[in-house]
């Protein structure tokens, strides 16, 4: 998992190149002018979703991919977001291999996504997001960023 700013881009210039492509990105779109919904940048291989929701008090079923990686980015509102390793999840609890997400129990600890703040989870980062900061239900809108990692 890589939690970090868009200043710091540039480092990230050399870990994997559909990485690079969606933090580019984040930070050169104008997710204003875009309506909710999924978007292609090179196919299945490179792609992001923009939704709109209200956060949650708290989300217990971490998730988790194998064929990609996700950037989450807040584009408005602020979240926590769980994080903790696959190998740390006690149990499976729901899998559906044909949307490419897993649903597990297990131990978490949590970051804040606001500003220019992203989240890069890797296949084996379990992930539980959409959770409201301070347990109050709030407003947000997201990009996801999909990226084939094979």
């Amino acid at each position: 998992m890589i939690y970090d700013s868009l200043k710091h881009l540039e480092a990230y210039k050399g870990i994997h190149p559909g990485i690079y492509r969606g933090l580019e990105l984040l930070r050169d779109t104008d997710f204003s002018k875009l309506e909710d919904g999924r978007y292609e940048v090179d196919g299945d291989d490179l792609f992001y979703s923009i939704q709109s929701y209200q956060t949650n008090p708290a989300n217990d079923t971490p998730e988790a991919h194998r064929k990609y990686a996700d950037i989450q980015f807040l584009i408005s509102g602020q979240e926590k977001m769980g994080v903790g390793a696959l190998e740390d999840m006690t149990d499976l609890a729901e899998a559906r291999p044909e949307g490419d997400i897993w649903f597990y129990h297990g131990p978490l600890d949590e970051v804040t996504l606001s500003g220019d703040k992203f989240a890069v989870l890797f296949p084996g980062d379990a992930h539980a997001p959409s959770i409201a900061v301070n347990g109050i239900p709030a407003p947000c809108r997201k990009c996801v960023v999909k990226v084939r990692m094979g």
